[in-house]
C-alpha cells in the first residue's frame, strides 16, 4: 500500500500535565480547507470528513518522527484519541512515562523546538478530487482517506510524492483528452496530416 505524507505547523501544539504524572500531547495533525504548498504541480486541500470513517475503523499509532520504533500511542488501546472539529484532525496523546519521552518528546515541543504534525494515508477510491481553480492551479481536495499515523515531527517530510504526482498526472491526462474531443474533427484530421508530412 502506498502511503503519503503531509505536515503542517502546528499551532497550539503543547504538553498538558494532568493529575498522577499523566503527560498528554495535544493538538492538530491535519487543517481542513488550506490549501497547501505546490506539492509538485498541484496544491491539495483536506474537506471536513475527510478522517471521520479512520477514526471509526482504522488502526491507528501516534509515532515520533514516523518511527514505527517510536510509538507514542494508539487508539485501539485508547492512548490516542482523535476527533474532526471545526479547525481539522484533533489528537490527544497520552504519552508513555519514560525519560526517553520526557527527553526526546516532551522536553522539545515545550521549549517550541519541536512544533509540527504530520500524518500518514493513503487515499480511499473515490476520496479525491481534482480540478482546476480560476487562475488555472490543479487543486487535489482529500474527501476520504485511510489514516496509518499521526506524528509529532522535527524535520517536515519531503512534500513532493510520487503516489500524488502520479494522481495528478492522471487527472492532467484525462483534461487533455477531453480537449482534445473538444477540437472539430477536421482540425484533427489536419493535425494528423501535417504530422506525417513532416
Amino acid at each position: 500500500m502506498d502511503i503519503e505524507r503531509r505536515t503542517f505547523a502546528a499551532e497550539g501544539l503543547h504538553i498538558e500535565k494532568r493529575d498522577a504524572g499523566e503527560i498528554r500531547l495535544v493538538g492538530h495533525a491535519a487543517v481542513f480547507n488550506s490549501l497547501s504548498e505546490d506539492l509538485g504541480g498541484f496544491r491539495e486541500q483536506i474537506s471536513p470528513g475527510a478522517f471521520a470513517d479512520a477514526i471509526e475503523t482504522d488502526d491507528v499509532r501516534a509515532l515520533f518522527n514516523h518511527d514505527p520504533n517510536f510509538v507514542l500511542g494508539r487508539n485501539r488501546s485508547k492512548t490516542l484519541r482523535m476527533s474532526e472539529d471545526a479547525r481539522g484532525l484533533a489528537i490527544e496523546i497520552k504519552l508513555p512515562d519514560t525519560q526517553t519521552v520526557r527527553d526526546l518528546v516532551v522536553a522539545p515541543i515545550e521549549r517550541g523546538d519541536v512544533s509540527q504534525m504530520s500524518f500518514g494515508f493513503s487515499v480511499k477510491p473515490g476520496g479525491q478530487d481534482w480540478a482546476k481553480d480560476d487562475e488555472g492551479r490543479v487543486i487535489r481536495t482529500l474527501k476520504r482517506v485511510r489514516l496509518f499515523d499521526v506524528s509529532p515531527v522535527t524535520y517536515p517530510a519531503y512534500q513532493q510524492t510520487d503516489i500524488a504526482v502520479r494522481e495528478m498526472r492522471s487527472f492532467q491526462s484525462k483534461l487533455q483528452e477531453q480537449e482534445r474531443l473538444k477540437v472539430p474533427m477536421n482540425l484533427l484530421r489536419a493535425r494528423e496530416m501535417l504530422a506525417r508530412a513532416l
